[in-house]
C-alpha cells in the first residue's frame, strides 16, 4: 500500500508542477506537458515491479498509437475556445480526438496492428 502512495504522490507531483510551470509561462509549460512524463512513469514502475522487457516495450509501442489520435485536439482547441465556451470546446476535443481514435483504430488495423482490447 505504502508503494501505491509514493507512486501516486510522485505521479500527482509531476502533474501541479506542470500547472504550475503553465502559469507562469505558456510555451515552457507546453514544452513540459508535451514530454512523455506520464509514459516514462509507467515504465519506470512497471521496470521497478518486475515487468519483464516485453511488456515494457509493448506499453511504449501500443502508447506511440494512441497518441495520434489525441494530436488535433491542440489544434482545435485554441480555435474553439475562442469561439466557443470552455466546457464545450473541450467536450468537442473529447468527441474529436474519439473519432480519430476510432480512424487509427481502422487504419493501425491494416497493418496488422491491433488496439482494441
Amino acid at each position: 500500500m505504502l508503494w501505491i502512495v509514493i507512486k501516486l504522490f510522485a505521479t500527482a507531483s509531476i502533474i501541479v508542477l506542470v500547472s504550475e510551470i503553465a502559469k507562469r509561462s505558456d510555451k515552457l509549460g507546453a514544452l513540459v506537458a508535451a514530454l512523455p512524463m506520464v509514459t516514462i512513469l509507467a515504465l519506470i514502475w512497471m521496470y521497478i515491479e518486475g515487468q519483464g522487457q516485453e511488456k515494457l516495450a509493448n506499453h511504449a509501442y501500443y502508447t506511440f498509437w494512441y497518441v495520434i489520435p489525441t494530436l488535433p485536439m491542440f489544434l482545435l482547441f485554441p480555435y474553439l475556445l475562442g469561439k466557443l465556451s470552455f466546457w464545450f470546446s473541450l467536450f468537442v476535443c473529447a468527441f474529436v480526438s474519439l473519432f480519430c481514435f476510432w480512424v487509427v483504430v481502422v487504419v493501425a488495423r491494416s497493418f496488422g496492428v491491433d488496439l482494441i482490447l
